[in-house]
């Protein structure tokens, strides 16, 4: 079934607040899917996007989950290899939303993908043990859903549950960060690749955090202006990564290329303490994006 469809449905009804980056357990966050549309409701929130690292495993049972007066925008992150804008490469992260989950091409990628996070969540937690860390990589695998490609929070939550750090953040900035001597790169999916499968799916993409230096090297406005070219539909503004001075910055910069704005939590449960709903996006925007798929509909409760 189509997006626009569903585009007037939400026009119809369309209120704030509208939170359209949120994960699950299905990949690194804390809450299972059907968990995330209740704490939806419980805060208020009018419309939320399942956005999972490279796996639509949580669609279905969220799908099923969502409560009277909630509507359920299907997505996913992707994980990109883009260039920076000073003769280099970063990771940038791609927000696709309503594209069909059958695509095959998506598909292959999306299969590589969640296996590759899976051998690095391995391959990690197994130089860990090596150097004496209370983790064993067996039990971290295991814990895992069959479905979920995990991620470094797991072996985060791992170190928790040993008593070598209290939290979350604190593992990464000790150890799981790209400079530690326990991180293992992967293999991304090229951006323009990326934007190129979504469309083809019938999805739109929205560039997530773009400005989060935090996060490690960023990409230049520049580059940004290339992929709006390629096809990039939006960009997240409004982060709890982004300052207002980069926010501003943003804005002007989407202005210019006429790209939809989003804001949005970024929500991943206890593994961060960002509340949901924390950012928002305006209903004007959820319509823009809604217009331009086809590939799923928004499920309305």
């Amino acid at each position: 079934m189509g997006g626009r469809a569903a585009a007037r449905d939400a026009r119809q009804t369309s209120t704030v607040p509208i939170d359209l980056h949120a994960h699950t357990s299905r990949s690194d966050g804390t809450d299972s899917p059907a968990e995330l549309m209740a704490a939806a409701a419980a805060a208020g929130l009018d419309v939320v996007a399942i956005t999972d690292h490279d796996t639509t495993a949580g669609w279905d049972e969220a799908a099923a989950a969502v409560p009277p007066g909630v509507r359920l925008v299907p997505g996913a992150e992707l994980s990109c290899l883009s260039p920076d804008g000073l003769g280099g490469t970063c990771t940038v992260h791609l927000l696709a939303y309503l594209f069909d989950p059958e695509s095959p091409a998506l598909k292959t990628e999306q299969s590589r993908l969640r296996a590759e996070r899976r051998l690095r969540l391995r391959r990690m937690a197994e130089r860990m043990a090596a150097d004496g860390f209370p983790v064993d990589a067996d039990d971290v695998m295991g814990r895992l859903p069959a479905d979920s490609p995990g991620g470094r929070p797991h072996l985060a939550q791992a170190l928790i549950r040993a008593g070598v750090v209290s939290s979350v953040d604190e593992a990464f900035a000790k150890y799981l960060g790209t400079g530690s001597s326990y991180h293992v790169p992967r293999t991304d999916t090229p951006v323009e690749t990326a934007i190129n499968m979504i469309a083809d799916a019938g999805g739109v993409t929205v560039l997530a955090h773009p400005f989060a230096r935090s996060r490690g090297p960023i990409v230049t406005a520049s580059v940004v202006a290339d992929l709006a070219d390629l096809g990039l539909s939006g960009v997240e503004v409004d982060h709890p990564d982004h300052d207002r001075p980069t926010r501003d910055r943003l804005r002007a910069l989407a202005a210019d290329l006429s790209l939809v704005v989003t804001g949005s939590s970024d929500y991943h449960g206890t593994n961060k303490v960002v509340r949901l709903g924390q950012e928002t996006t305006a209903p004007d925007m959820l319509d823009a994006l809604v217009d331009k798929a086809s590939g799923s509909q928004v499920v309305v409760g």
